[in-house]
């Protein structure tokens, strides 16, 4: 294996010039004089027999062939940063804070009875939890904000294992004028009343959580506490995760929408780790509590289906 003619400070100089917008203000970022950053672009340039940047005007623009090294830089980098990290972690062992994101739709009773079976093994270790919605899953695996995120899908370059479906059910209050048709309804019966959906918690904001958006009129909130107080008041309708609306449906407070179709969703979650090369213990010991606590909800959940045991009082219902 040929030795690298680079160093990483080199790649790194050129990813600052790129990012920071000029050698000038690549200096200011890396406490580098701008000699230093120019004579590391310039020797990266002479090790490769290309060019880098192109002058237009007073404004050094990236060749194509500089866009391919610099991305390539940028991954490099990454890389090297998060073997660092790594090995930090490897070395000191246990965490002193665990940080996790969760879909809002993850049984939230559930995700605390976990953090709880491992408080009592580990009660020093801090826990940072990020209630998710959609991109806002993306972007804590994307940001490395978590270690490990329970997520709808598996974002681009992640690797996720299948933890648990989920059910979705249309509902709204029982003395709402949908109920009130009395048949089975149809999509076009909807339309004219209010949907309630929850914000996609990523910084750009760009998707709203709630199956179908077809409605007219749509309130969109924040948390799944506000839309499901929203729908007990005869608001306006909602699909919900069916496990957060259980005790709403158990005491009439919310019922289900006679839908002739599309009733009932189901969505996958995934347990995804930000670096799955280099878990911290407690983190891959929290993962291992929450995959146990599922399969074991799981399984309860199908044999109550099935007639074979009582349901207990707060239980999933079968996905």
């Amino acid at each position: 294996m040929s030795h690298p003619k680079i160093t990483l400070e080199q790649w790194r100089a050129l990813t600052a010039v790129v990012e920071a917008g000029g050698y000038a203000q690549a200096a200011e970022v890396l406490h580098k004089t701008q000699s230093t950053i120019t004579y590391a672009v310039q020797k990266i340039e002479t090790l490769l027999g290309l060019k880098i940047f192109e002058i237009h005007g007073r404004k050094a623009q990236l060749t194509r062939e500089g866009e391919v090294l610099y991305r390539r830089a940028q991954t490099l980098l990454a890389e090297a940063a998060a073997l660092e990290d790594g090995a930090t972690g490897l070395a000191e062992g246990w965490e002193a804070e665990i940080n996790v994101a969760a879909e809002i739709v993850f049984p939230t009773w559930l995700l605390l009875r976990c953090f709880e079976a491992f408080a009592q093994e580990h009660p020093q270790t801090r826990i940072q939890f990020y209630e998710t919605v959609l991109g806002g899953t993306d972007e804590a695996l994307l940001e490395r904000k978590v270690d490990f995120a329970i997520a709808a899908h598996v974002p681009g370059g992640f690797i996720g294992d299948s933890l648990m479906r989920v059910r979705f059910v249309a509902a709204a209050h029982p003395d709402h004028p949908l109920h009130r048709l009395g048949r089975e309804l149809t999509y076009r019966d909807l339309r004219p009343y209010r949907q309630l959906v929850i914000r996609d918690s990523a910084q750009s904001r760009v998707r709203d959580s709630g199956a179908w958006l077809g409605a007219d009129q749509r309130w969109t909130v924040t948390h799944k506490a506000t839309q499901i107080a929203a729908a007990r008041m005869g608001l306006g309708f909602a699909w919900f995760a069916e496990e957060t609306i259980r005790g709403e449906l158990e005491r009439g407070e919310l019922k289900r929408l006679p839908l002739r179709e599309g009733g009932e969703r189901y969505a996958e979650l995934y347990l995804v780790f930000a670096d799955r090369d280099y878990p911290g213990r407690g983190a891959w010991r929290l993962s291992e509590i929450i995959r146990e606590q599922v399969r074991d909800m799981c399984a309860l959940a199908g044999k109550i289906e099935r007639g074979e045991v009582d349901k207990p009082a707060q239980c999933p219902g079968a996905a």
